[in-house]
């Protein structure tokens, strides 16, 4: 009897004791539900703030980025402000020109017009820059606005419509350029010859007003530049060049080629400064530049620096 009473007991205790095991595994297991249920909310704090912080980070960027493009406008409208007030006079030239304008040695532009063109800039109290231009586009160039005008030895004669010209500074005259060893004296001599001469130029023009002449020669060819042009003669493929005088006899003295010129000249023409038609203020200030320029003695000095002597004709 008291052996069953004992087994009871034993019973008894183990149930109270197992019931006492699973209650502390029950909480346990809340609790680490609740522990995990606690990290997954802030976690999703920690994701909100996050989210939070890249749209703030994303709204600063676009902020910093209108304000980078409000200032690029803000330099451009400055830039084109500045462009429209005319600070920079931009002349136009054929850079394969000299004396005219051409590349030095030192590979700058030099020359009598664009020493003529500087001057007159500083007079005016503008910042000269010389643009080179292709001599056959020097039109598109002035009316897109890429250039102010074109002043390189610019013919006048058979363009008299054509631009709003200043007053012509300088006489010039076309010949014929042979090689120093030729038998050739004046343009009869070149009958069934081939004459080259550069595109656009006034010495192509002039060439085709005489048709008289033009048809005695075998052929006229064209090039884009008078170097072209010389170096062919020098090298027989041609036997005469028709250009500009003032060019003629500066490559002449200067260069290392044997030329010489014809001596009878077959157009005479005045150089002079073009403008876009319309551009009246700014061809009136350089002309108000050159003609101090002429009373003061700097346009003769600038000419004798490069021809030897004064040939201008400006204020004369």
């Amino acid at each position: 009897m008291k052996k069953k009473i004992m087994a009871v007991i034993v019973s008894v205790v183990s149930a109270v004791a197992l019931a006492s095991c699973g209650g502390t595994s029950q909480s346990t297991t809340a609790k680490a539900a609740a522990t995990t249920a606690k990290a997954a909310t802030t976690a999703a704090t920690t994701a909100k703030a996050a989210a939070t912080t890249a749209k703030a980070a994303t709204s600063a960027a676009a902020t910093t980025k209108a304000a980078a493009a409000t200032t690029k406008a803000a330099a451009a409208s400055a830039a084109g402000t500045a462009a429209s007030t005319g600070k920079t006079f931009t002349v136009g030239f054929d850079q394969d020109f000299p004396p005219m304008g051409f590349k030095g040695d030192d590979g700058k532009f030099t020359g009598f017009d664009l020493d003529l063109a500087a001057e007159a800039a500083k007079r005016m109290g503008m910042e000269v820059k010389y643009q080179p231009i292709s001599w056959d586009a020097k039109d598109a160039e002035l009316s897109s606005g890429t250039i102010d005008c074109i002043w390189n030895g610019f013919t006048m004669q058979g363009r008299e419509n054509d631009y709003l010209w200043s007053k012509p500074y300088m006489n010039n005259s076309q010949v014929f350029v042979v090689k120093a060893d030729s038998a050739y004296k004046t343009s009869a001599d070149l009958k069934g010859k081939i004459v080259e001469v550069q595109t656009d130029s006034s010495a192509e023009a002039a060439l085709k007003e005489k048709k008289d002449l033009a048809a005695t020669f075998a052929k006229i060819q064209t090039t884009a530049e008078y170097n072209t042009a010389l170096m062919d003669l020098d090298m027989g493929a041609v036997d005469a060049v028709a250009m500009d005088s003032t060019v003629a006899d500066y490559k002449i003295t200067t260069g290392k080629m044997k030329l010489k010129t014809l001596d009878e000249s077959f157009a005479s023409e005045q150089y002079g400064i073009g403008f876009k038609k319309g551009n009246t203020e700014l061809k009136d200030k350089v002309e108000a530049a050159l003609t101090a320029m002429a009373k003061d003695g700097t346009m003769a000095k600038i000419s004798t620096k490069w021809f030897g002597k004064d040939i201008t004709t400006f204020g004369k």
